[in-house]
């Protein structure tokens, strides 16, 4: 699907603040002209296009028409500091999806745009024969990158269909997700998913939370009980970490598998059952039947379909939609208005190595906006991000650069900045110009050396 904005500017550094951190949140491919928006649209799958003009004029509309022919599917946005209301009015008359000014927030610019994401997959979607009413299952699984849509693509194909699913993938990668959105693409989907954790509970109380038992069965049995499996009849049950099942349940479960029917414990009557199996592991399967750990022949049973999950290292350029969606998320959970995570920020959290994956990264956020308070603005702290060994540098690297302090004294403040501009113009003068290449000499993105450099300057101005 569609996961990319066609950025068409003169100019590659005059976005403003609001709009550059709204679009740290996409991938970006950029063009100066129509020509290669032209170039740009033949060789790119293009989800939006976003126009960013220095100042409104008559043209504007012009261009909206050139675009528009080039592909009618693809909705155009434009985005000026100084937009009038008469010129706005003009551009949604012919067709503009939305125009944004300075005074457009950041989530409001995130929200439409992925908006016009969503538009545009609508449209392939019924190109392709498919209903996109039919899928709101994607919601369990965010972002735009290829390895999830391999994801996606595959739920879309194993949904409607009965086969039992093993999922693998690392601790926090979103298994269960996965595992709710195969469920949510299946004709079982108007009944609730059952959902059990293989590895919270004794074989002997596991074994009777998913065939249930009958009153008397063992010492503590009270009263009769309806076991997972048959609350998941005609729907969908999700065996968690089935890896560490112990091998005497496994026959148990293989055997219920084989003939869709349980017994109770405690009671030689057999229930028949219509349930969907979907399994996950984070943990090689195949290397614990070598171990003898786990039974050959329920594996080859359960690995009818087997779905992989990415961890977050694999799929970076969707950890920016994934911070938007948690603080969402969590700041509605906590009735908290909306925060926003500083460039800087963002871009130290694309570049962790994040373990945990994505269950890691949502606490992270959670903590985040805990420790944030009042304040609006999520920078490193609050996610509690240390400064990369690689980062640190030896001091006497900086040793020509620290003047003596004169008897008339001097202000910190202004010389951190004459500092910091001395640093960064060295960087440019280095790298002949070049603010990329300057960039990371600096460790930093090209988004963040040209608002410091911004900021500096306007300081030293004042």
């Amino acid at each position: 699907m569609s996961s990319k904005i066609l950025r068409i500017a003169d100019r590659s550094d005059g976005d403003d603040f609001e709009l550059t951190h709204a679009l740290q949140s996409f991938q970006c491919v950029h063009a100066a002209n129509l020509t290669q928006a032209h170039q740009v649209l033949q060789r790119e799958n293009i989800g939006c296009i976003l126009v960013v003009v220095n100042s409104p004029a008559e043209s504007l509309a012009e261009t909206l028409e050139a675009l528009q022919a080039m592909d009618s599917t693809i909705a155009v946005a434009f985005y000026c500091a100084a937009f009038e209301t008469p010129e706005v009015v003009r551009l949604i008359q012919a067709g503009a999806a939305d125009c944004f000014d300075r005074n457009s927030s950041v989530v409001k610019i995130r929200k439409t745009l992925m908006g016009l994401f969503a538009a545009k997959t609508a449209i392939e979607l019924r190109a392709h024969g498919k209903d996109p009413k039919a899928e709101p299952w994607r919601a369990n699984l965010i972002g735009q990158s290829l390895p999830i849509q391999g994801v996606a693509d595959t739920i879309r194909l194993v949904g409607p269909r009965r086969c039992t699913v093993l999922i693998s993938g690392e601790t926090g990668t979103g298994k269960e997700m996965a595992a709710r959105g195969i469920h949510g693409a299946s004709p079982r989907a108007r009944r609730a998913m059952v959902a059990i954790n293989c590895s919270a509970l004794p074989e002997h109380l596991l074994e009777a939370e998913l065939f249930g038992h009958t009153k008397g069965a063992f010492t503590g049995a009270a009263n009769l009980r309806i076991g997972r499996f048959e609350q998941a009849n005609q729907s969908t049950i999700f065996l968690d970490e089935i890896g560490d099942m112990p091998l005497e349940l496994q026959a148990k479960l293989l055997r219920v598998l084989q003939d869709r029917e349980i017994q109770r414990l405690g009671s030689s009557e057999t229930v028949k059952i219509d349930v969907r199996v979907i399994a996950a592991s984070n943990v090689d399967l195949a290397e614990r039947v070598q171990q003898g750990r786990f039974r050959a022949d329920l594996f080859y049973r359960l690995n009818v379909v087997p779905l992989h999950m990415p961890t977050l290292r694999q799929r970076t350029s969707d950890i920016p939609m994934l911070v938007e969606h948690f603080i969402v998320k969590i700041c509605n959970l906590e009735r908290l208005p909306l925060k926003r995570v500083a460039p800087e920020a963002l871009e130290r959290l694309c570049r962790q190595p994040w373990p945990g994956n994505i269950r890691q990264l949502e606490n992270s956020i959670e903590m985040a906006v805990a420790v944030s308070g009042a304040r609006e603005l999520l920078c490193s702290r609050d996610f509690g991000l240390a400064v990369p060994a690689d980062r640190w540098v030896p001091l006497t690297v900086f040793s020509d650069y620290a003047p003596d302090i004169p008897e008339e004294k001097i202000h910190f403040d202004t010389a951190v900045t004459q500092f910091q501009l001395t640093l960064l113009n060295n960087a440019l003068k280095q790298a002949s110009g070049n603010k990329t290449r300057a960039a990371a000499d600096l460790g930093l993105n090209r988004t963040t050396l040209i608002m410091k450099l911004r900021a500096l300057n306007a300081v030293q101005a004042e």
